[in-house]
């Protein structure tokens, strides 16, 4: 599978530290509360793992299962809830845990649905941002990189349901994905 990345974009170490920069924010920004980490199944266990490691105060956690890819490269933009939370977010500040930002048409669809749900705040952290990608108005409040609009995969992110398991972020080579 490493014969399949043409490039790495973020290292092991350079994840670790994004983690760490990100973590301590986090920290700083509710400490003394309780918030409730949601995070977005499948792609971002790796970095939710990682990061709320690094989050010294107490949190709650709990997953959604959403997809927007359904096997592809590109976002269809039509949202499914494949798994919804355990945990009610009424009342709520909830930290959206994603690892990439793209299009914003599946995070778009959640925070509408929380909001709705009467959470208290909400803002999204993300490993990764591809801004030239975005389709709606809306930002992550915790970005560990910008990136370019380049398909990536590794730490979670796949194609086809393969590459989640490379412990780096790499450039997928063309002629794998263009077969």
């Amino acid at each position: 599978m490493h014969n399949d990345i043409g490039s790495i974009v973020l290292t092991e170490e350079q994840i670790e530290a994004a983690c760490a920069r990100l973590g301590k924010q986090l920290t700083e920004d509710y400490n003394g509360k309780l918030p409730l980490c949601v995070g977005i199944l499948k792609g971002s266990v790796l970095f939710m793992t990682d990061l709320i490691k690094h989050i010294d105060t107490h949190v709650e956690i709990d997953f959604m299962d959403v997809s927007s890819y359904h096997g592809g490269t590109e976002s269809t933009g039509e949202v499914k809830i494949l798994k919804d939370l355990g945990t009610s977010v009424e009342d709520r500040d909830v930290i959206i845990i994603e690892d990439i930002l793209e299009t914003g048409t599946t995070l778009n669809s959640i925070i509408d649905l929380l909001k709705y749900r009467k959470a208290n705040s909400i803002e999204i952290v993300t490993l990764l941002d591809k801004p030239s990608r975005r389709k709606v108005d809306i930002e992550a409040k915790y970005v560990g990189e910008k990136i370019p609009d380049d398909f990536v995969v590794g730490y979670g992110l796949d194609y086809q349901e393969k590459y989640r398991n490379l412990p780096y972020i790499g450039l997928l080579k063309e002629e794998v994905y263009m077969k």
